[in-house]
């Protein structure tokens, strides 16, 4: 069974800023419609459905993402959005309890000052997700990753997982600080990592699979075959290249694996983390 853990979906906006014009691709309504001829074709069985990256972070994208669930049985949990440093976010998070197909909360916390990783914040967190089981996505880029390494010796019981790699520079081939704070990630056994996101982070539609290769080693190499999840971060990824492009490089990347370690990159991590 195979579970994309990171697939977005969103109805387009022009106020979407961070769809900047060279994106002319992301320019468009994405809905579990469009989806599922690409989850036919490529045997997938199920989703995660992640608030989308927007600038302007609120409540009604994850409102949305659940209205989409009651009707398409194919999205199997929704990671949803609140205000971690709003004053009525214990209460917030309770009227969320409602809902079972919300799994967890991300932040997209690229463009947010470090004063928000607070212990307060993640205080609130940890609370909620003792009480519901929660999980916490975290949406960062590699110059983020020695915040986390704190974030996880203050707070190690947090059960989190870093999206998209946390974004390597893959582009200029940097590599040595990212590996080594990975691996310091990784020393936590509450944190998991999605194997999302490198498309983008290479020059678009100009890489080659060799690209990804030193990078997914020292994934592999840190967290291991039961602590990654397959993910593609549709529609995103289509500015560098297709689905069944990313499917096929991971697949051909784990094709000395064995089957159970493949089973669990591609679905069985997912369905234990998020509770699906």
């Amino acid at each position: 069974m195979i579970i994309d853990a990171h697939v977005q979906f969103w109805k387009y906006n022009k106020s979407d800023a961070w769809i900047t014009c060279d994106m002319e691709i992301l320019q468009q309504d994405y809905l579990p419609d469009h989806f599922s001829l690409t989850a036919k074709r490529n045997e997938i069985k199920g989703v995660v459905t992640v608030q989308s990256n927007r600038s302007d972070q609120n409540e009604v994208n994850t409102h949305f993402l659940v209205e989409l669930s009651k009707t398409h049985p194919l999205i199997k949990g929704v990671i949803g959005w609140v205000d971690l440093g709003s004053k009525t976010v214990n209460e917030k998070l309770y009227f969320f309890s409602q809902y079972p197909v919300i799994k967890g909360w991300c932040h997209n916390l690229q463009n947010i000052p470090d004063k928000f990783l607070s212990e307060e914040n993640f205080q609130t967190i940890s609370r909620f997700q003792t009480l519901n089981n929660y999980t916490f996505d975290l949406l960062i880029n590699h110059s983020q990753l020695a915040t986390i390494v704190q974030l996880f010796s203050r707070f190690p019981q947090l059960k989190c997982v870093v999206d998209h790699c946390a974004k390597p520079d893959i582009k200029h081939k940097n590599i040595d600080e990212w590996r080594f704070l990975i691996g310091e990630i990784a020393k936590n056994p509450n944190a998991y990592c999605k194997v999302s996101g490198l498309f983008t982070e290479a020059t678009w539609k100009q890489w080659s699979p060799g690209d990804f290769y030193p990078y997914l080693d020292v994934v592999f190499d840190a967290f291991g075959t039961d602590r990654l999840m397959y993910a593609s971060d549709w529609p995103v990824i289509l500015l560098s290249g297709m689905y069944v492009q990313w499917k096929s490089l991971l697949e051909k990347y784990m094709e000395n694996f064995q089957g159970k370690e493949v089973e669990k990159v591609f679905g069985l991590n997912a369905v234990g983390f998020y509770g699906l």
